[in-house]
């Protein structure tokens, strides 16, 4: 039997033996005879499955259809034929389309260069598994996992399968701030730094239920459209609610990442990358109005503290979400934009608040002010600013966006800018983070075995619930 301390020295973390796999075929069998298929890229396009075309996958769809680089060839959706998917599949009515991600790999493997994967937060760990050990290039919306163990799992598997391409939808990390972000930290401007604030206090993340709920929500008739079996994947199962579906999803733990999974890689994503902060030792709960078993508090407060890295000094993170847990600025700091980088959700913007989501990063000798996705950076005070304004480097401009950046990456042509082996790691911080929400406590954590070791509850959530029966296999490396 696979202990706990063995999986940490083999995988790196505490994981039960389960095992990665995929229904019917063992998942180290798949993708042998990928390399035989033509090159990528060859006519100009990437032959493309959507899964998760309603809502955010509509959007998603939009912005790859504008790099002209995507031939879609299938799509799939658990509510494949529901109101909210109609768009898209009228926009490609020759495309095969599925319900179940499993059968979309059975029949069309060898026909796919690149998923893109717009489901909810609990379901992208077996999609994007499946889609690697298929050697499938994949782009999954943020956060990568929902996990610990699920983030490990795909992170080791990408290391393993080194030709597949694979991204996190932080559209930001394409965009002006990591450009700027990159090149200030090369040039000395921002060094330094000991604390960031970051924050997202807008009502788009928040619900109306009671917090003093006792138990799940009563079952609901499934929509005729939706295959709820599928939905539900590898999480155990629930009885179907609309409190659920929808969207709804981001706020239960057991489905979503609440506030700080889902804002969090685009607001502290380039801080995370250039200032190398890697895994925090402590994570300590400082505030949870609302907190309950079932969905995440009315408004959090969580702190994050990294050790000192190299020849940078220890840093404070500190996590504000609420639209009543407005954190204070310093002096000097101005007008709090709305960041116009914020992409639309199912035609609605996010609407201004007192704060917009952003960050303030503070150093020895300077104070940053920052918003979310790929919103720059101000020096502030002004006077401040004006006066390093003449030392300041140029910034390169992109190259290509997010959504390009990946597909010419698919083609050899670009380097991915979130891949998982990067955009794992800040996944990871968020689901410390959730775990320190769900429990309400502080933890300690071991950067080094990447243990929690003064929780042992704490510390069997880094792995999860064990999957559902039949879903077992993806979980073994």
């Amino acid at each position: 039997m696979v202990t706990r301390r063995d999986f940490f020295k083999t995988a790196g973390l505490a994981a039960a033996s389960l095992a990665l796999g995929s229904l019917g075929t063992p998942l180290a069998a798949l993708g042998q005879e990928k390399s035989k298929k033509r090159v990528v890229g060859a006519n100009g396009k990437v032959d493309v499955a959507l899964i998760g075309i309603g809502f955010r996958g509509d959007e998603v769809e939009k912005d790859f259809s504008r790099t002209n680089m995507i031939n879609v060839v299938a799509l799939c959706d658990v509510s494949m034929g529901a109101k909210h998917t109609q768009r898209v599949m009228n926009k490609y009515p020759n495309a095969k389309k599925y319900k179940d991600f499993r059968k979309l790999f059975d029949d069309m493997s060898d026909q796919l260069d690149a998923v893109v994967v717009c489901t909810p937060d609990h379901s992208h760990f077996p999609i994007c598994m499946r889609a690697i050990k298929e050697g499938i290039h994949v782009y999954v919306e943020k956060p990568m996992a929902r996990t610990f163990l699920e983030n490990e799992l795909l992170i080791q598997a990408a290391l393993k399968n080194p030709k597949v391409v694979t991204q996190m939808g932080n559209q930001g990390h394409s965009e002006a701030n990591y450009f700027q972000f990159k090149e200030w930290v090369k040039a000395g401007i921002i060094k330094d730094v000991t604390a960031i604030t970051a924050h997202m206090n807008s009502a788009r993340r928040w619900h109306p239920w009671d917090p003093n709920i006792t138990k799940f929500p009563e079952a609901q008739p499934i929509p005729a459209t939706m295959d709820w079996d599928t939905w539900l994947m590898a999480q155990m199962y629930h009885d179907y609610n609309a409190k659920f579906d929808n969207g709804n999803w981001r706020c239960w733990y057991d489905f979503g990442m609440g506030a700080l999974g889902d804002w969090g890689a685009h607001i502290l994503d380039t801080a995370h990358e250039f200032l190398d902060l890697g895994l925090p030792y402590e994570v300590q709960m400082l505030k949870a109005t609302g907190h309950n078993d079932y969905f995440y508090p009315m408004s959090s407060t969580i702190l994050f503290r990294f050790p000192r890295r190299k020849n940078m000094p220890a840093c404070d993170v500190t996590w504000y979400d609420g639209v009543d847990n407005i954190p204070s600025v310093p002096e000097g700091y101005g007008v709090s934009e709305l960041d116009p980088n914020i992409p639309t959700v199912a035609g609605g913007n996010i609407q201004p608040a007192k704060l917009n989501p952003g960050k303030i990063i503070y150093s020895k000798d300077l104070i940053f002010k920052g918003g979310s996705h790929g919103s720059t950076l101000q020096i502030i005070p002004e006077a401040k600013a004006k006066e390093m304004e003449s030392k300041l480097p140029e910034v390169p401009k992109s190259p290509s966006n997010h959504q390009a950046n990946f597909l010419l990456a698919c083609m050899g042509k670009e380097k991915a800018r979130s891949p998982f082996e990067i955009a794992g790691v800040l996944s990871q911080v968020f689901s410390l983070g959730v775990m320190a929400q769900r429990l309400n406590t502080t933890i300690k954590f071991d950067r080094n075995t990447k243990e929690i070791t003064n929780n042992p509850f704490a510390n069997a959530m880094l792995t999860g619930i064990p999957p559902r029966k039949g879903w077992e296999e993806y979980y073994k490396l």
